[in-house]
Formats: structure tokens, sequence, C-alpha cells
């Protein structure tokens, strides 16, 4: 398959070239290096890719449909990583949210139209379900709850997506992740950041009591059922979680990196933070019937493996 993948640079976004280029597809990426994080590490990111004769990496910005255009190589996939990130910055820059997670997303769709790409992987989020207690969360409920203008603009990306595949038969599938972490994660989230500051035995923030619940998934689970979905025909339109099922709580997840780096924690303890939600909890009956979706790594082991990279990496 010719792929063209957005946020290509990113920590999902990378690995997910390495996986595709490893089983022979031709892959087109795109990211405008967003200044989130510095571009530095992204550059890094895809230092592996470009060495394979099969990856092209563009500088393009999804908000400019202009950039779009330019691309002159036929792709029978789009696979859309590209976003604005970060819930609570999107309480602080909500436009520039709704620009590039809606607009932009748009932008990727009219593309499609225009070009006959008949399937579009979309990257949703498990931030959709906001302040939800009927857990495990599940694809059929349609009581979404968004609390964040990152959640919201992530629900528009859905429905827009609802709307090209029933006007003009683009297969849309939308997976909701659920807290990804491994080697290259963004370095303002939790693991990373708590790993790094533990093993410089430094305090980590700790918001709340520490009883706040996520569903964990490692990079690599998330690329497979990515990956799953390139051979998955049977409907038009989807939206599917791809979680681990199994949340922790924060302060497990603090002893898991303790463990793992060998050192305790330091707390700075501070009130909960605004937009941020008390569990999420992943159902992922759908994607095991559909996908054949197994999440398989367990999270000590996840972390042992992001805590070697970050050694490696920042040695």
């Amino acid at each position: 398959m010719n792929i063209l993948i957005t946020g290509a640079a990113g920590f999902i976004g990378s690995h997910l070239s390495e996986k595709l280029l490893s089983e022979g597809h031709i892959i087109t990426a795109i990211d405008n290096f967003d200044t989130l994080y510095s571009s530095d590490v992204k550059r890094k990111n895809i230092e592996i890719a470009l060495t394979n004769k099969n990856y092209t990496f563009e500088e393009l910005d999804i908000n400019n449909i202009k950039d779009l255009e330019s691309l002159n190589q036929r792709f029978d996939t789009i696979v859309h990583l590209a976003a604005k990130a970060g819930v609570l910055l999107s309480i602080e820059e909500p436009l520039k949210y709704t620009q590039t997670n809606i607009v932009g997303t748009q932008n990727l769709l009219e593309f499609a139209k225009q070009r006959n790409i008949k399937k579009f992987i979309f990257a949703s989020s498990s931030s959709v379900y906001g302040v939800n207690k009927n857990v495990p969360w599940s694809e059929s409920d349609n009581v979404l709850k968004p609390i964040s203008p990152y959640a919201a603009s992530k629900v528009s990306g859905e429905l827009i997506g609802q709307v090209y595949s029933s006007l003009y038969q683009i297969q849309f599938l939308a997976l909701r992740f659920f807290t990804v972490y491994g080697p290259r994660q963004r370095p303002d989230l939790a693991i990373h950041k708590f790993t790094k500051l533990i093993a410089n035995e430094q305090p980590i923030p700790l918001y709340g009591d520490g009883n706040s619940k996520r569903d964990y998934t490692y990079v690599d689970d998330i690329v497979n059922g990515i990956v799953s979905c390139l051979k998955y025909e049977s409907s038009l339109y989807e939206i599917i979680n791809l979680g681990n099922n199994s949340p922790v709580t924060l302060l497990e997840l603090i002893q898991t990196i303790e463990r793992v780096v060998g050192k305790k924690a330091i707390y700075n303890k501070l009130s909960v933070q605004m937009g941020d939600v008390p569990v999420t909890y992943a159902n992922i009956d759908k994607a095991i019937n559909i996908l054949g979706y197994q999440p398989s790594v367990k999270l000590n082991d996840g972390i042992s493996k992001f805590y070697e990279w970050l050694k490696l990496d920042f040695s």
C-alpha cells in the first residue's frame, strides 16, 4: 500500500512508520513540527525511517490546503495522527485546537475526496468520554461528555468523518486511544516526566490524591491495532477503542516506576488539574472481535522498555 501518515514525526507516528516499512508498505510522512515540544526530538524520532528507500518525509501543515495539494503521490490510505495535543493547553488556547483538530481534519477529508482515497484512519482519544461513570467505556455509549476543547475537537473529528463516509463512501475508522506510552513518548506526559524526575531524584507533581486511574496502553499494542485496520473492510464507518482494559491508579503507576528505576519518588502535592478526569477504562471487546486486537505488554514490562530507551536517549 501507499500510505500517507500525518503527525508522522511524533511518538505514535514514528513507530507506526517503522512498522509499516518493515511490512513493505510505501510511506509518505508529513509533520509540521508543532511547537508543543522541541523539533529536535521529532527529527530524532524519524532518523531510522529516513534510511528506508520507501519512506518520504515532507514538512507540511494540514491547516494549509496548498501544502496538501503539493503532494503528487497516489495514496491508498490516510492515517491521520496529527493534532494539537494536550488537555490543559486546549483550555488555554481553544481556537488553535479548533483550527488544527477540526478544520485540519476536514482539510484532509476534502483531500481524500478529491484524490479518491477510500480509507481514512483517524486518531481519536479516550478523552471524548469525559467524566463517565459507565466503566469500562464502550463505543456504544452515545452520551459523550467531553470536558476540554481537546476532547470536543476529537468528537468533532469523528462526526466530520461520519459525514464524509456517508456522502462519499470513504471508509472512516476512528480509533480512541487510551493513554499511550513507550519509547519516544512526549516529554510533557506523566510517564516520561515522572521517570526522568524520579531517576534524577527530583520531586514529581502529584495532582490530587493519586487515586485517579488510567488505562495505560503500550505503543506497540496501539500500532498493531492501527495496522489491523488496514485489512479491515467489513463496514464504512466504525469507532473502536484501543486500550489495555486494565486501569491502574496514579500511585500504582508511580510505584511501578520506582521499582523499575530503583529509586523512591519525592512528591510535590498539588490540586487536581482542570479538565482532568478521574478514570479512563477501555472496553476492547469490539477491537478484539473485528480487528483481532490483543494488547500484550504489561505495565511493568512497558515501563522497563521505556526506561531503557530513556537511559540511552538522554545519556
